[in-house]
Parts: structure tokens; sequence; C-alpha cells
């Protein structure tokens, strides 16, 4: 068993599946007949889905529907995956192409990785080797969270236009670097009265919500 496996609590039998899922998309620009991991990706996006379902319904037998929708969606999403990618050192174990810069935290590259981890898993062992990575991961539960913690941008939205007069969030990219395969790029959110944060992410898209997630943790505390 290698130090990978035992960090994911499962030991393939056809190494070729892990040495696949640890093969970044990047690695085509040197090796343009080879493969990646994407297909792994698709598969295992799919199984973290049925696994986080499984574990929210269990876990919480009394919550109706759209809580238990909510805390799926934290608890495997693109940020608590890359977080817990990030746990088991998976950027050291993945394959790039030579010359790749190094990846920054929470990169889109970590989650996706940890999804065709997954899937590949899922084709060596089915679910019993599905679900001891999924524990081996331990993913947390967010036990306390408010149904606006899924949508901060929408949230940040609503208390802007609450004030007199109504006001709007205002998201500006500050910093864009990186490379192709993993981007980073920092957004400044400003909003007239409320003050204004900064966030850094792998994409636009996941930067401004950070950002948005930043002001309303600032607000929550002023």
């Amino acid at each position: 068993m290698t130090e990978l496996e035992r960090k994911i609590g499962y030991e393939f039998r056809d190494a070729a599946l892990l040495k696949q899922a640890l093969t970044t998309p990047a690695c085509r620009m040197d090796h343009p007949e080879g493969g990646d991991n994407q297909r792994l990706e698709f598969l295992g996006d799919a199984v973290f889905g049925l696994l986080s379902a499984d574990a929210v319904y269990s876990t919480f037998p009394d919550e109706a529907e759209g809580s238990l929708t909510v805390r799926r969606t934290h608890l495997v999403s693109g940020t608590a995956l890359a977080e817990a990618a990030e746990r088991i050192g998976l950027r050291s174990y993945l394959k790039f192409n030579q010359g790749a810069q190094p990846i920054p935290p929470r990169a889109k590259v970590l989650a996706d990785s940890l999804e065709a981890v997954m899937g590949a898993a899922w084709l060596d062992g089915g679910i019993a080797a599905a679900r001891a990575v999924f524990a081996a991961l331990a993913l947390p539960f967010k036990e306390n969270f408010n149904e606006w913690d899924i949508n901060p941008k929408g949230y940040l939205q609503v208390k802007a236009q609450a004030m007199h007069p109504p006001r709007r969030p205002v998201y500006e990219v500050t910093q864009m670097g990186g490379v192709a395969h993993a981007p980073v790029v920092t957004v400044r959110v400003s909003v007239s009265g409320l003050g204004e944060a900064t966030a850094t992410a792998g994409s636009k898209t996941a930067a401004e919500v950070a950002a948005a997630s930043a002001l309303l943790e600032k607000l929550s505390h002023s």
C-alpha cells in the first residue's frame, strides 16, 4: 500500500486507475496522445453526490429536503473538496506538464483531482471502496448554517437592496495570475455604506463568492 492509499483509506487492485486519476489535463501539453483524469472526475463527482446525500440523510433524520440539500452542497463543494485534498497532500502526487507553476490553495484542479480519485476507487472496488475513501477524507459537516450560506452573493445583494436608498454590490477584479490550468484571481467587492472585502480563488466566479462571504463575515462582527 502506498502512502497516498493509506491516506485515502483504500488500496487499489489496479494501480493504473490511481495513476490516471492523478494525471491532470495539463499533462496533455507534453503528451497530447496521453489520457488524463477528466472522465474519472466526471464519475467521481456523481459518486460524491451519492455518498454525501446518504451521509446527510442519515446524520440529520429530522431535517427537510431543503436543509439537506444545503448540507450536501456544503459537504462536497469545490472548496470543501479542495481543502480535503490539501489535508491529504494530494497536490504532491498530481502529475502536471513540465515547467508547471505551483498551484494555489483551494485551486479547482485539487477538487477535480480528488473527484477523479473517487471515480477511480469506484471503478476499482465499487461502493465499498468509495465509502472507504469518503470516510477517510473526514469531510466536515456544518452543524449550524444560514440558508444563505449557499449563496453569499445573493444574500449580500438582498442586504444592499434593503438599504435606503437601495445599493448594489460592485465586484472588481484587482489581480489575475497563475497559469492556464491553475488561474489565480483576486476580486474586491464593495457596497457603499457597508464596506468592502477582497478574496482570491481559482476563478472569477469563485473569487466573487469568496469576497461576498468575507464581507458578510465582517458585517456579522461589526
